[in-house]
């Protein structure tokens, strides 16, 4: 009966042992994945902060004024000033009675009693 009983803390032991390799290995994969997720997130983060001081030198007012300029006969862009935009009185609102739709046909394509 002892020796039974030895064989099975044996067995057990072993097994305990087994599924803690095991879970060690996830550990390892685990953490591996995660620096290297670490790194390209690095990566990410300078390659935006280089989009992001290109944006700003090419969106720099004089850099884009001096393109406005050249190419005006093209694009007749202006400058935006506050006489270019209307007044609130200005705006035509549509009546809460029309509506875009009044003037569309309903056409039914399927009984309600077919589509099931």
């Amino acid at each position: 009966m002892r020796s039974v009983l030895t064989v099975c803390i044996i067995c057990i032991v072993m097994g305990l042992a087994y599924w803690a390799y095991q879970e060690n290995i996830r550990t390892q994969a685990a953490i591996a994945q995660s620096q290297r997720l670490q790194s390209e997130i690095g990566q990410a983060q300078t390659r935006l902060s280089a989009l992001k001081a290109e944006w700003a030198y090419l969106n720099r007012p004089d850099r884009l004024l001096d393109l406005a300029v050249m190419n005006f006969a093209d694009l007749n862009l202006s400058p935006l000033r506050a006489k270019n935009f209307g007044d609130i009185d200005q705006i035509q609102f549509r009546d809460n009675e029309t509506s875009i739709f009044d003037d569309l046909d309903v056409v039914e394509v399927a009984g309600r009693d077919t589509l099931q």
